[in-house]
This record gives C-alpha cells, sequence and structure tokens, in this order.
C-alpha cells in the first residue's frame, strides 16, 4: 500500500513539474518568435506583413504543442487519482 502511495505522490509530482516546464517553454519560444519578428520588421518594414503572418502561425503551433503537453500531464494526475482510490 505504501509503495502504491509513493508512486502515486511521485506522479502527481512529476505531472505538475511537467506541466510548469511546458508553459514555461512555450512562453520562451513565443517570446523568441516574437523579438525575432520585431526585429525584421525593423530591418525590413516592407516585409512586415509576410513576417506577422508567420509568427501568428508559429506561435499557434507552439501553443498547440503546449497545450498536448498540459492535458497529457494532467491525464497523467487524473490516472493517478484511481490507483490511489485502489
Amino acid at each position: 500500500m505504501l509503495a502504491i502511495l509513493l508512486t502515486a505522490g511521485t506522479a502527481l509530482l512529476g505531472a505538475g513539474i511537467g506541466a510548469g516546464l511546458v508553459a514555461i517553454g512555450a512562453g520562451l519560444g513565443i517570446g523568441k518568435i516574437g523579438a525575432a519578428a520585431m526585429e525584421g520588421m525593423a530591418r525590413q518594414p516592407e516585409a512586415a506583413g509576410k513576417l506577422q503572418s508567420g509568427m501568428l502561425i508559429i506561435a499557434a503551433l507552439i501553443e498547440v504543442i503546449a497545450l498536448f503537453g498540459v492535458v497529457a500531464c494532467f491525464l497523467i494526475a487524473s490516472n493517478n487519482s484511481i490507483v490511489e482510490a485502489l
């Protein structure tokens, strides 16, 4: 019984750390994309439309990957609560 509780606690801890790391990674990635796009628009203002549309597409893809990671962590945490009930 103690082994199940230790495993359950470790899984919850891992899920929480994983969700936090996913959020930090997505924030850093979108920040880097925004900075690069702003620098590119400052250097070539005539290409601002193409840079902005590309930036938005890549930012959306990063958000989808981050959402997938957070959902996976929540699934780990919720599956763990079923093990604790046993």
